[in-house]
This record gives structure tokens, C-alpha cells and sequence, in this order.
């Protein structure tokens, strides 16, 4: 039986959030390891893979119009910033706070995509971003009694950061780049970004945090590459609430791996962001009872 396209990008969004849910276990299991290192090869590995496809594709290793270079780069370095933060508030928070506060992304991209790609947000867009930022404060838990405050900021950061790498990304597909080229572009630059630092703070490794830290690279090129083919088989707007899955898939893991137990706070948090995320989801796709007049 034939899949419809948009139940096909839905099952490929999922995965993707099962990738990155995996990623995340993988990089904690990796142990007390810098985390640029940790960064470089999660980044190296999606890049080779990546590289292989192009090759494979015999498609041009060079952008496509020289006006999506500035975003390429933007969308690195953002990016990669984001991803430090990333790591840094998995090594240091429960993975799903650190994953639903990564999860901020998409209300960031909303701000962002205003000034990069001048869409105005609607009032319900807006209403749901505000909303997104009460729902992290629960998670974050803004007092000097939290211990874990700085890393909660620094999840925070990460995804306001990787909120910005979206739209700079949007910015480049939507100027005729391939998403494949995008990560990777993405991947490759930021590789050779990390190697003085990943010498720099090198510490020897032990063949179990190797043999994770090449497992996260391989479930982040999954992740990737699951969430190129879930927007390449329908609109974001119509799919995007169910990459938070991937709060069910961190609550799981931490629970059964790291006896990881989010306390009512984070879970007020987490409840708050979701309902937020399936607000904007319906209003995109006018299932409210009043009509998004926006058009695509």
C-alpha cells in the first residue's frame, strides 16, 4: 500500500526525533570528555556522510548562488554555537530538560525569521512564543537555591541560538540550495572550525567513549537526515509539533538509563511548551476556530 506524503514525512520527522533523542544518550554515556571534542565528532561523521552522498549525487560541492554564502555561514556558526550549548546542558542537566529547552528552537526561529526573512509573525505566533518562554522558565527555574541555573541558561541559549541557524537555513533552501548541501556545509565547516580546539583540549579516550562518541555522530547524521526527508515530503508547518516527540524519547531514556526523574516543575515546563507548539501547529494549519489568513 502506497504511503501518502505527508504520513511518510511524519514517520521520517518521528525518527528523526528518535535519532536525536539517541544522539543525546550517547553523548552523555561518552563520559567527562571535553566538549568540543565530543562536538567534532558528532559533526565529523554527519560531514563524511554527507560528503558521500554529494559525491555519489555528482552534485557541486560549492553553493549554488553566491547570495546564500553569507546565510551558510551564519547558519554554521550559529549552529555550531548552539550545538555547544546543547552539549554542554546535557552534560550537566536531565536529558529532557536539556532536550525541551533545545526544543525552544522552532518560537525562536519565529522572532528571527522576522528580521532575516521579514515575516511578520502572526498575533497567535506570537501568543505562543511568550507562552514557550513561561513554559521554560518552569524548566529553568530562575533562583540562586538552582544549582544547575547556569547550565539551564546555557540549554536556553542553545536553543535560541539554534532558533537563529534555522532561519538562516530556511534563508539558504528558500535561495535554491539543496538541504543535503546545507548539512553538508554545515558539518564540514564546522569541523575544521573545531580542530584546533578538539587538539587543544584533547584528552585521551578509552575505547568505550570512542565507540560513543562515534555512535552519536552516526544517530546525528540519522537525525539529519531523517528530518531533510520529512520536510522534503511535506511543509514544515504541517509536521513540526511532532519532532517534540523527541521529549518522550529523552524523558524515556533518562528514566531507564540514568534513573532520570524530571521534578513537577519541569514537567509543568514541558506541558506548557508542547501545548504551545500544538497552538501554533493548528493555527498554521487552520484547525482553529478562527482562519490563519496567512499563505504559504
Amino acid at each position: 500500500m502506497k504511503i501518502k506524503s505527508k504520513n511518510k514525512a511524519i514517520l521520517f520527522l518521528i525518527t528523526s526525533a528518535f535519532f536525536f533523542a539517541l544522539m543525546l544518550v550517547f553523548v552523555r554515556l561518552s563520559g567527562d570528555l571535553p566538549t568540543f571534542q565530543k562536538m567534532f565528532f558528532r559533526n565529523l561523521i554527519a560531514a563524511v556522510i554527507a560528503f558521500i552522498i554529494l559525491f555519489k549525487n555528482k552534485t557541486s560541492f560549492l553553493p549554488q548562488k553566491a547570495k546564500n554564502l553569507p546565510f551558510l555561514l551564519m547558519r554554521t556558526i550559529f549552529g555550531l554555537m548552539g550545538v555547544f550549548c546543547n552539549f554542554y546542558a546535557v552534560d550537566h542537566l536531565l536529558l529532557s530538560d536539556a532536550s525541551i529547552l533545545n526544543k525552544m528552537s522552532p518560537f525562536f526561529v519565529i522572532i528571527f525569521s522576522y528580521f532575516i526573512l521579514k515575516e511578520k509573525p502572526s498575533f497567535v505566533q506570537m501568543l505562543a512564543v511568550v507562552g514557550a518562554f513561561v513554559g521554560a522558565l518552569f524548566v529553568i527555574k530562575p533562583s540562586f537555591q538552582n544549582a544547575d541555573l547556569v547550565a539551564s541558561l546555557i540549554g536556553f541559549a542553545g536553543g535560541m541560538l539554534a532558533g537563529v541557524a534555522y532561519a538562516c537555513m530556511r534563508k539558504s533552501t528558500m535561495g535554491g540550495e539543496h538541504s543535503t548541501y546545507v548539512v553538508f556545509f554545515f558539518s564540514f565547516v564546522s569541523t575544521v572550525i573545531l580542530i584546533p580546539f578538539t587538539i587543544y583540549y584533547y584528552e585521551p579516550m578509552s575505547l568505550y567513549q570512542f565507540s560513543m562518541l562515534l555512535l552519536a555522530g552516526f544517530s546525528a547524521a540519522g537525525g539529519q537526515f531523517m528530518i531533510t526527508l520529512a520536510y522534503k515530503n511535506a511543509p514544515s508547518k504541517e509536521i513540526s509539533v511532532y519532532d517534540f516527540s523527541q521529549i518522550i524519547f529523552t524523558a524515556l531514556f533518562g528514566f531507564v538509563i540514568f534513573d532520570q526523574v524530571p521534578d513537577l516543575y519541569s514537567i509543568i515546563g514541558y506541558v506548557v511548551i508542547v501545548m504551545m507548539a500544538v497552538l501554533s501547529f493548528l493555527y498554521s494549519n487552520n484547525l482553529l476556530f478562527f482562519k490563519n489568513k496567512t499563505k504559504d
